[in-house]
Order: structure tokens, then C-alpha cells, then sequence
């Protein structure tokens, strides 16, 4: 992202998260691109960064949307996505929302439980309607990633078992008001090796097989996300080896392929910038206190994540310092034993590789005020979320009565 940070700094003021919106379309036309000549679907993770511009920008690409709450959804719809290119997932789904879901006609919801598919379909009869579906499947494989993000297990809340899964699709095909149109897999987040993504496919692609022997026509191939990206000099999985894996595994199978990318498509599409306060000596440690946090960017503190710390426009012999904010909590911090010139008030770092469980992961904790949001679109800056005031944040409390208090 070539960018004059100063410039924006003074005009936007800090903390604050900056998009490069080129980034974004190489990112979704590689990986499109890489299921040429396959029936494929790109359905953005909303979760990864729900900013109604971005979903916007993804969607006259051409991408759909993957979405874990209704209020995904209702972000998809209001951003322009198509409807029959939204997938409702997540593990609980409130009767609610699955109502709405259903009302909204969106291409299919994705279920993990027995429970669940059951409260679907009583919901699709009392609406006299027909819920397309799809199952998650847990594969059981090792994703090879931090055991946060890894969703592939047994010991992992999501999905089912295969046994589960297939008794639930026997159950669904006779139905009345189900139909068995999807499968689902989704085995971990930040996957840098291709053979769990690999094996996990042979695995799903033979209980398609098993399920179309009795008449069970599935049409949707749905492998998830998880797509690693480069924080610390990873080696990553090329899109068109990604795609070659999928596609070697479901041969022979009239299914479109649902791939649902968020890291993959925002991590490194943005930065977060933030100023220095003050810098402080205890003993021997050495610490840069600054005025973003763990508010605004938890992911260090939540899963001890690396992210690259850089001073701009500045020099001098560095020693390591550990990167910290404003929040009253010891966990509050950036980046540890980081690599820093002396640095004064004021002074600019670039958190990098921030596009992805960002702003998107950010709190009000401490009364807080959330970041603003701008894109770089062909070398303009857009503010595309102002930044969040005292008033936003206590606007839904004083509209409530509070005449029992005086």
C-alpha cells in the first residue's frame, strides 16, 4: 500500500484503520481466478472485516457473502450482495433468525446440530416454506494452526460427524419442508500447509459419493475458509495449488464449489496507525505507550498474534520495546520486545497486516471510542466509518427511561 501515512494522520487523526481497496480486488480475482473453468462461488467472510464498504466493494466483484449472525446477513443484503449468493452459518441461530433467514430467501443456511436442522424445519413448516440446507461436516483433521482458530476436531464445538451428518441428510431428503442442497466443511483458520485442506476434501467428497448412491443430489461443495496469510514470513498456499487440491478430490462430482476467504482477503489489505504518547524506562524494559489498544486491536492480547510494528519516518539505533495502550489491563499491548528507534510524542507506528479481526474484534472497553475507517481506492482516500464519540457510545442508554433513578 503506497500511501502518504503523515498525510492522513493529520487529516483523519489516530488510532485508525486504513484499507487499500486495490489489494482487495487482486486478492478476490487471484482466487476466483483460480477455479477457472469450475462452477465456483467466493463467498466473503463477513466476520473478518463487516465494514459495509468493503462488502460493497466485494460485492460488484462479483463475491457473495459467508455470514455467522443476521445481522451479517442484513449487513450482505444492505451492501448490495445478491441473495442467492448469502450462507447463514454459525452454531446457534435464535428462532429469530432463522425465521428471518428463511423470509429473506437467501441461498442456504448451514447447519451444525440435529437439534438445529429440527428447529429449521418445524420453523419452514409453521411458514409453509422450504429451507434449502447444508450440513457441516467435521472432518476430524488436524488443521496444523493455533488451537484458537482451529474448528476441524472433535474436541471443536462445529459440526457433526460424519455418521451424524449422514443420518441428518437421510432425515432431511424425507422431509417436507428440507431440502439437502450443501455441504459444509471448515477445518481452521490461518492454514499455511495444504495436505489438511487436502485430506479434509477426500474425506467430505466420499460421503457426497455415499450420499448421491441414495439419491441425495448435493450441489453445493462448500470448503470453507482458512486460507493463511503472511504475518511473520509464513510460507502460504498458492490460490491455483489450493484450488488444484479441491478439485482433484471431488472428480467426477456435478457440484459448485463455495469458498468463503476472509484473512485471505483483508489481512494484508490493511494497516493500523497509531501515535506515540510517551515512552517509559522500568528497570531494564522498555516500553512505548501509545494511543491505540487492545480495544482496537485485541488480537495480540487474545491470541498472543504477531503482527509487524514499523516507526514512520524515523531513525536511529533500535532497541526492544514492548508496544502498549491506554487500557488498565497488563494484557494491553501491541507487539512485544519490538524493535523501535527512540521515538517522541506524536510520532506514527503502522501496525501491519490489520485488515482482518481488526476493527471488526473492537470494544468500547474502558469507554472507548472505536477507530475510524478509510480506503484507498486508486490513490483517494474515503472515510468509510467516522470515528465513534462519547455521545455514539452512550446514545442507546440515555434513550432509555431512567426517571426510577432521580
Amino acid at each position: 500500500m503506497s500511501l502518504d501515512i503523515t498525510t492522513l494522520v493529520k487529516k483523519y487523526d489516530t488510532p485508525l484503520y486504513v484499507y487499500d481497496f486495490n489489494n482487495i480486488t487482486n486478492r478476490y480475482e487471484e482466487l476466483k481466478g483460480a477455479f477457472d473453468g469450475k462452477k465456483s462461488l467466493v463467498a466473503y467472510a463477513v466476520k473478518s472485516n463487516s465494514n459495509l464498504a468493503v462488502i460493497r466493494h466485494l460485492a460488484k466483484l462479483g463475491a457473495g457473502a459467508d455470514c455467522v449472525s443476521i445481522g451479517e446477513v442484513h449487513r450482505a443484503l444492505k451492501a448490495g450482495v445478491k441473495k442467492y449468493r448469502i450462507i447463514f452459518s454459525g452454531v446457534g441461530k435464535k428462532d429469530s433468525e432463522i425465521r428471518e433467514a428463511l423470509q429473506q430467501d437467501i441461498l442456504l443456511i448451514n447447519l451444525e446440530s440435529e437439534d438445529e436442522m429440527k428447529r429449521v424445519e418445524m420453523i419452514a413448516n409453521e411458514m409453509d416454506v422450504e429451507a434449502r440446507i447444508s450440513i457441516r461436516v467435521n472432518p476430524n483433521v488436524d488443521p496444523q494452526t493455533h488451537p484458537y482458530i482451529s474448528t476441524g476436531l472433535h474436541e471443536n464445538k462445529f459440526g457433526v460427524s460424519l455418521d451424524m451428518a449422514k443420518r441428518m441428510y437421510i432425515y432431511a431428503k424425507k422431509s417436507e419442508h428440507l431440502n439437502p442442497v450443501g455441504i459444509h466443511f471448515h477445518i481452521g483458520s490461518q492454514l499455511t500447509e495444504l495436505a489438511p485442506i487436502s485430506e479434509a476434501c477426500e474425506i467430505v467428497a466420499d460421503l457426497v459419493r455415499s450420499l448421491k448412491a441414495i439419491n441425495i443430489d448435493i450441489k453445493f461443495f462448500d470448503v470453507g475458509g482458512g486460507l493463511g496469510v503472511v504475518y511473520n514470513n509464513e510460507t502460504t498456499i498458492k490460490p491455483k495449488d489450493y484450488a488444484h487440491a479441491i478439485t482433484q478430490k471431488i472428480k467426477g462430482l456435478d457440484v459448485t464449489i463455495l469458498s468463503e476467504p476472509g484473512r485471505y482477503m483483508m489481512a494484508n489489505s490493511g494497516i493500523f496507525l497509531t501515535k506515540v504518547l510517551y515512552e517509559k524506562q522500568n528497570g531494564e524494559k522498555r516500553f512505548v505507550i501509545v494511543d491505540g489498544a487492545m480495544n482496537d486491536l485485541i488480537r495480540p492480547s487474545l491470541y498472543n498474534a504477531y503482527h509487524k510494528i514499523e516507526a514512520v519516518q524515523k531513525e536511529g539505533e533500535t532497541t526492544l520495546a514492548d508496544v502498549v495502550g491506554p487500557v488498565c489491563e497488563s494484557g494491553d499491548f501491541l507487539g512485544k520486545n519490538v524493535a523501535l528507534p527512540p521515538l517522541n510524542h506524536n510520532d506514527i507506528l503502522v501496525v501491519h497486516s490489520a485488515g482482518a479481526y481488526g476493527f471488526t474484534m473492537s470494544s468500547n472497553y474502558n469507554t472507548r471510542g472505536r477507530s475510524a475507517e478509510v480506503a484507498i481506492l486508486d490513490g483517494k482516500d474515503y472515510l468509510i466509518r467516522e470515528r465513534e464519540s462519547f455521545e455514539d457510545q452512550i446514545r442507546l442508554e440515555e434513550a432509555c427511561d431512567i426517571s426510577w433513578q432521580e
